[in-house]
């Protein structure tokens, strides 16, 4: 019986992609609804941890450029979903935070995304999940080198 055949990376960024695209898709089906964009959503679900963060890691977890950033924050805080604090720790600094208002609308964007997911099987959400961190922390690791 032959052995497979290795999967190369073009096959693996072929895939991830496939499967990054198919899955933003249905997500922003499912955010249109709600009136909430993909990168609205990823700001919201960042500060819902009630921690405040400040704008560099808002934009670099969001995958967004600074002034993108700054524009969206503006209109979340016209919304009255987020709003600015300076830094106590260092007072140059502003730290961003859900309102109230914020958290409920981030946990009924969390229900609908949910409600719309389909699980994949019985401890692959999970697995995959690992997987994915593993390949993003060793990607990361190797391009520090």
């Amino acid at each position: 019986m032959p052995t497979p055949t290795p999967r190369r990376p073009d096959d693996l960024v072929q895939l991830l992609t496939r499967a990054e695209r198919l899955a933003a898709r249905r997500l922003q089906a499912v955010l249109e609804k709600e009136g909430c964009s993909i990168d609205a959503w990823r700001v919201l679900a960042l500060l819902s941890d009630g921690e405040g963060h400040h704008m560099t890691a808002i934009a670099e977890a969001a995958f967004l450029p600074p002034p993108t950033l700054t524009k969206l924050v503006d209109q979340l805080v016209d919304q009255n979903l987020v709003h600015r604090r300076v830094d106590p720790f260092d007072r140059r600094r502003v730290l961003a935070h859900l309102t109230p208002r914020g958290q409920e609308y981030r946990q009924r964007l969390d229900r609908a995304v949910r409600a719309d997911w389909p699980p994949l099987g019985e401890g692959d959400d999970e697995l995959l999940r690992s997987l994915l961190d593993r390949l993003a922390a060793t990607l990361a690791e190797s391009a520090r080198v």
